[in-house]
């Protein structure tokens, strides 16, 4: 007990709130969901627009039209950054929100390949490793360290 009074800051880990709950692959992913969220938006304004970056694909099964996919693109990339941005709060619940939506992100970007095949292997890597860091995290035990 006595060991505490030289120990400036022996006391605050229970005062810290949700923040002393988070471990470092939550943080990751975290930022990691906003920075691809708004990567996805940026590509569905670009889809929307009908620039000429992408490629034009005649034969794939997963046809839809340039606008289409811009939306797509648009509306998961809105709700993957506010996962993300979701996940500082430390909450469970935000976690499996993350998994699920960056799942549906992942998928999104297998079905855009042939529109644009290396941006998309960039973000199914990105998502693989979001999904990967929100399934093995343990806030508890970045709890107990700290």
């Amino acid at each position: 007990m006595a060991d505490n009074v030289n120990q400036p800051h022996a006391g605050r880990a229970r005062d810290a709130g949700p923040q002393v709950s988070q471990s470092g692959w939550v943080f990751f992913a975290a930022v990691m969901m906003i920075i691809g969220g708004a990567m996805a938006i940026l590509e569905g304004i670009a889809a929307i627009a009908k620039d000429d970056l992408f490629v034009r694909t005649t034969n794939y099964a997963f046809t839809f039209n340039l606008t289409s996919w811009g939306w797509i693109h648009l509306i998961v990339g809105i709700v993957v950054l506010l996962a993300g941005c979701a996940l500082f709060s430390g909450a469970l619940w935000a976690r499996v929100v993350g998994i699920f939506v960056v799942g549906v992100s992942l998928i999104a970007h297998f079905l855009w390949l042939p529109y644009y095949p290396f941006w998309s292997v960039i973000l199914i890597a990105i998502d693989t490793i979001v999904i990967y860091a929100l399934c093995t995290a343990h806030p508890e035990r970045a709890a107990t360290r700290a």
